[in-house]
């Protein structure tokens, strides 16, 4: 069976990428630009750890079946509608969640990395080689460590993840919602 490529699909999740790392940088950058060392390292760790969030959130969705969600949806549970609509679009959840969020924070916590860097290079006239190592090291250590274990707890707690991932997109929704009829 010959699978169509979906352009639309294609461009938008370029638009989302764009959009989103220029976000993620602008933040990053304006955080750090007077930054000391805690809160240089507080930022790389919450970039580290986006990166880990999203690649559960992504295997959950890929790894789930949907026979749970068609009977909490049959008994009206909130996020249970939502959780479905997640599994029947597996593929572009999990290449937005792995593959846009995941590598962006990749990216940003790696330009983190080189500010952290030059700042400790600076103030304790080290070799750059030395700080590049061990801070680079550190970081995909931490990233690769932390989705391998998070890879693990998504394929087995699988439901509990993509419905509680659904109770947001529900709860977001329902505000959505709300604000519209207050307008």
């Amino acid at each position: 069976m010959k699978r169509k490529i979906n352009y639309r699909w294609i461009v938008k999740i370029v638009l989302w990428t764009i959009a989103l790392t220029t976000l993620f940088t602008l933040i990053s950058s304006s955080v750090l630009s007077n930054a000391g060392f805690a809160l240089a390292f507080s930022v790389l760790a919450l970039f580290i750890l986006l990166g880990i969030v999203f690649d559960i959130v992504g295997v959950a969705v890929t790894s789930a079946e949907e026979k749970p969600f068609h009977s909490m949806a049959s008994h009206k549970e909130p996020g249970a509608v939502e959780a479905i609509r997640l599994l029947k679009n597996a593929e572009k959840v999990s290449s937005f969640c792995n593959d846009v969020v995941g590598d962006i924070a990749g990216i940003v916590s790696g330009t983190t990395s080189v500010v952290i860097v030059e700042r400790l290079m600076q103030a304790f006239r080290t070799e750059r080689v030395v700080i590049s190592l061990i801070i680079s090291g550190l970081v995909a250590g931490l990233t690769i460590g932390g989705k391998a274990i998070g890879k693990t707890f998504a394929v087995k707690g699988s439901v509990p993840i993509v419905l509680f991932v659904a109770k947001l997109i529900h709860a977001k929704n329902k505000l959505v919602r709300k604000l519209k009829k207050e307008k």
